[in-house]
């Protein structure tokens, strides 16, 4: 028998609705069915940037699924664009994720207890479940060897369900990187690390947008 198709879960509800050529009823066009499934595939891919191995995290499916329902998905809204077809989204095997579903994980690169001022070599990442008004240690994982913007360190951080980072400098490309595999960073941190995280969880610490002048905008050349 064929294996049952799990649900996959969305980030938010996605109404259904038909887009279709200008001018022409709907009744006189091939339809195209999307699935509500397919069409978040799409949202965090083409729209939110995330690598595969994140979305598929966020929809709760391998990456090897992930990589076929959007592969899908972006032929159909293809087939639908060039051929003149009216697009129906609807239907597909899914959950609602709640608001309050993914836990917030805090990590901050650190240094002797302090955020250390580059992130990308630091000594440690200590890590925080958000637990209400609490911070709840979780285990703290090493830095790697190398810039960390290229040391893979985002994609180590997002297997740990690390959704925010909290450091002092960075270059827009580690942002970007992060960004990637869905986790924020706020930058402008200074001193301990979990008055830095305690900061950031009661809503006291925003995003200063400080960049890090040694890491160059293509190239994120490392000069630390």
């Amino acid at each position: 028998m064929p294996r049952p198709i799990s649900e996959r879960r969305l980030g938010a509800p996605i109404p259904p609705r038909v887009m279709k050529p200008a001018g022409i009823p709907t009744r006189d066009l091939e339809e195209i069915r999307l699935g509500f499934d397919e069409a978040e595939a799409l949202r965090l891919a083409d729209l939110d940037g995330l690598y595969q191995e994140a979305a598929a995290r966020s929809m709760g499916v391998s990456r090897q699924t992930f990589g076929r329902i959007v592969e899908v998905a972006r032929r159909k809204v293809a087939d639908a664009i060039l051929n003149g077809k009216a697009l129906r989204i609807d239907g597909g095997e899914i959950t609602i994720r709640n608001q309050g579903e993914t836990t917030m994980k805090i990590a901050v690169p650190s240094r002797d207890g302090l955020v250390d001022e580059h992130f990308g070599h630091c000594k440690e990442f200590v890590v925080y479940r958000v637990d209400g008004q609490k911070l709840v240690d979780e285990p703290a994982i090493p830095s790697l060897e190398g810039c960390g913007c290229k040391s893979g360190v985002a994609s180590i951080l997002a297997k740990a369900g690390v959704t925010h980072l909290v450091a002092g400098n960075m270059g827009e490309g580690a942002v970007r990187v992060l960004a990637a595999q869905g986790i924020q960073v706020v930058r402008g941190a200074t001193g301990p690390v979990r008055t830095a995280a305690e900061d950031f969880a009661k809503g006291v610490l925003s995003d200063s947008g400080a960049g890090c002048a040694g890491h160059g905008e293509d190239g994120h050349e490392c000069s630390h």
